[in-house]
């Protein structure tokens, strides 16, 4: 493995651990140059699946896109990386596990959503607002009312 800061090959595993929720390993390097620490992460590389967009247009699925919306959704929210990860962990293993080669980027949207939203309802509410794509004050006030309804039928 490559020093991602001096660039050597020669890198010592000092830790390996096992993450049961998305079939990885995280291995802790370090460098036997620079001597700084990295962590790196192996998946299993599972046959891409597509995402089939509302406009019709077909794209692989990329976890770092999914990851990326996430993450700015949660911008300076308690939400850890770990969070974050897991959401599109969960998604990512959702449709393998359905056996499917295709899914609607609608689905996936929703699932975010609804992970969000048991984490973060701001978090929620950011990405609601950029995927719905809300156009006006009513359309992002529509979405607030309907979560106070459902927060107070909860209690």
């Amino acid at each position: 493995m490559k020093c991602p800061f001096c660039g050597n090959d020669e890198t010592k595993v000092i830790d390996t651990r096992n993450i049961s929720e998305n079939n990885s390993i995280k291995r802790r390097r370090i460098c036997e140059k620079c001597e700084n620490r990295f962590t790196t992460y192996e998946r299993i590389d599972i046959a891409p699946f597509v995402v089939k967009k509302s406009n019709n247009i077909r794209e692989s699925f990329d976890r770092n896109k999914l990851l990326k919306g996430i993450m700015l959704s949660c911008n300076k929210r308690p939400v850890s990386m770990e969070q974050m990860e897991a959401i599109a962990d969960s998604i990512e293993n959702f449709t393998f596990s359905q056996g499917r080669s295709e899914i609607e980027s609608k689905e996936i949207g929703n699932l975010v959503m609804k992970k969000l939203k048991d984490i973060d309802e701001v978090a929620y509410v950011r990405f609601a607002s950029v995927y719905r794509k809300f156009k006006d004050i009513d359309s992002f006030m529509s979405e607030l009312a309907n979560m106070l309804k459902e927060r107070n039928k909860d209690n």
